[in-house]
């Protein structure tokens, strides 16, 4: 499979999971992804990265290790129904980032720690971690259930601000970080009108930029593989599959347009349907995470339920 990403000019290789460092091959594999010119990362929980394992990764030339956190203390560890698993990622970052392995912090916003983000903040700079992701929730599975642990609209935009505040903290303090969020494109839209409204100079360059990104790469150039080889158009799409790597190569899955639902995803903006299809943002968002509309109406090409721009914005 790995050869075949590569034939197919697959830039990078995510190894997630559930917990990847499980996997007793896991180093083999990267040295196999390494030979094929692939770059490669880790989404791991942390929990399992001793200082062996911390110098075996540096010594692989892991491009990335992500590092996930549910929140701060005792609530990542009711998160994650393990006592002692903040403390164990803790240790784990701190491994890694002791050998200067390029490390992040990978944390996903819902109503129940959202009130830990300046707690978050606060734990990126005294640990010196050089990268954050604030992921928004996507609904996928039980979706109905999923919804209530989301923020309502107005919480989302207050997080949004005060990712946005802290990070230009940081500039002005002269701190070199990367600060990212990630799962709602409904972001670069807002992030863009706050520097229009503010007369920034680089609102013009940030548009230009997130026109560049596109928005939503489910099934165009984001695809996830599961641990049994069925491929889907992202990592929250479990409950359809377009084929098997092992049937046939992932290029050639992912080229085949006779899916009616690669196709559409392929090329949506027709297919949208609610606030998605009239939003004049669609070059930037490409409407969002279809499996947010699925997962809350039934419907693919719905409007997505988190998108949190009003009307008036939209426009």
């Amino acid at each position: 499979m790995i050869k075949d990403l590569a034939e197919f000019k697959v830039p990078v290789l995510l190894f997630s999971g559930g917990e990847p460092l499980l996997r007793e091959d896991l180093f083999e594999l990267n040295a196999n992804a390494l030979e094929q010119g692939l770059r490669s990362v880790i989404s791991t929980n942390g929990t399992l990265i001793s200082r062996e394992v911390a110098r075996r990764i540096k010594e692989s030339r892991f491009d990335y290790v992500g590092v996930s956190l549910d929140g701060i203390g005792a609530n990542n560890d009711r998160f994650r129904g393990k006592s002692g698993a903040y403390e164990k990622a803790l240790q784990g970052i701190r491994n890694l980032t002791d050998l200067g392995q390029k490390t992040g912090l990978r944390f996903t916003i819902t109503r129940h720690n959202y009130a830990d983000l300046p707690a978050v903040f606060k734990f990126v700079e005294n640990e010196n971690i050089g990268r954050v992701c604030f992921y928004h929730l996507v609904y996928s599975g039980r979706g109905s259930k999923m919804l209530e642990d989301d923020l309502t609209h107005g919480q989302m935009r207050g997080c949004v601000d005060s990712i946005c505040e802290w990070t230009e903290s940081l500039k002005r303090r002269g701190k070199d970080l990367e600060v990212l969020t990630v799962d709602n494109h409904a972001d670069g839209v807002y992030v863009y009108l706050k520097l229009k409204k503010n007369n920034s100079k680089r609102a013009g360059e940030v548009l230009r930029l997130l026109r560049l990104n596109g928005g939503n790469n489910s099934g165009i150039a984001i695809a996830n593989v599961d641990n049994m080889g069925f491929v889907h158009a992202d990592q929250f799409w479990q409950d359809y599959s377009f084929g098997n790597v092992k049937d046939r190569p992932l290029g050639e899955i992912w080229m085949d347009t006779s899916d009616e639902l690669m196709a559409g995803l392929k090329d949506r903006k027709s297919k949208l349907k609610g606030r998605c299809a009239r939003c004049g943002f669609l070059d930037i968002c490409n409407g969002n995470f279809r499996v947010r509309a699925q997962a809350v109406y039934g419907d693919v090409w719905q409007e997505d339920p988190a998108c949190y721009l009003t009307e008036e914005e939209i426009k």
